[in-house]
């Protein structure tokens, strides 16, 4: 490895996904990279850690790019904690995660994994950004989502970020021509409304798919869903502190000491 940036690639759809191929490509241009994606998909898996089983890590080689690359058996919040604890040797500049296939906007970032896997970064004092792509086709057209994946990394490792924050960076399904640019927002208040199909297997037992909507309860024109709604890379800024500061002092009133 050079003396250019070190970054930390991974994801949660798994290391053949071709939203991380593209990550890689583009990062590859930038910086040294030091890939630790899981080896199979982990939608989902929001912050789980691996705690009651083992873990396996092996060195692979998917491509034929400069990149170094482990596939590991663990959640995406594993792959960053084994980068950072066995595999790299300092830390690194940036961690990037994605690109997922699929919307990680709105309450999706406390489900998702690749958001996660930034989050994760985050709490290790590593720069970090999630990207997604709203496509959840396994081959989705990534081509539109590059120059904005290498804008915003590039300028992460210029200025920083602030202790403790992340980006939750999501891109339309457009071609590039298409993308009316980038927007710095707030996450919407939306809610998924879900349901569970009920059925029987062929020994009698009960089972059930989850199913949903997804439903925007926010009009603000500064959220990501009005964003991305109206054809623009939508930039929030998150963190892990999950605290309402703003309800401490109302819930001081209370006689909880009575």
């Amino acid at each position: 490895m050079g003396n250019r940036p070190l970054i930390l690639v991974t994801n949660d759809d798994g290391i053949t996904a071709p939203g991380l191929r593209t990550l890689i490509k583009v990062m590859n241009e930038i910086g040294d990279v030091i890939v630790v994606a899981p080896d199979s998909p982990q939608s989902g898996m929001g912050h789980a850690v691996t705690v009651d089983s083992t873990l396996f890590v092996e060195t692979v080689e998917i491509d034929n790019g400069p990149q170094i690359e482990y596939s590991c058996s663990g959640t995406p919040a594993d792959c960053v904690k084994l980068a950072k604890n066995q595999i790299l040797n300092r830390l690194p500049d940036l961690c990037v995660s994605g690109i997922n296939h699929g919307s990680n906007s709105s309450i999706n970032v406390i489900y998702s994994g690749t958001m996660s896997a930034a989050i994760e970064a985050g709490l290790e004092g590593i720069p970090a950004i999630g990207f997604s792509l709203l496509d959840y086709s396994w081959n989705a057209k990534f081509e539109a989502s590059e120059d904005y994946v290498r804008s915003i990394a590039s300028n992460v490792l210029k200025n920083g970020l602030p202790e403790g924050i992340v980006l939750n960076v999501n891109i339309p399904k457009l071609d590039k021509k298409d993308i009316e640019g980038i927007k710095i927002c707030r996450q919407a208040k939306a809610i998924w409304r879900e349901e569970f199909d009920k059925r029987k297997n062929p020994q009698g037992r009960d089972y059930y798919w989850l199913t949903g909507k997804f439903v925007n309860l926010d009009n603000g024109e500064e959220t990501d869903e009005w964003a991305l709604k109206n054809n623009y890379v939508s930039v929030v800024p998150i963190q892990s502190d999950l605290t309402a500061h703003h309800t401490i002092n109302e819930l001081n009133k209370w006689k909880l000491n009575d």
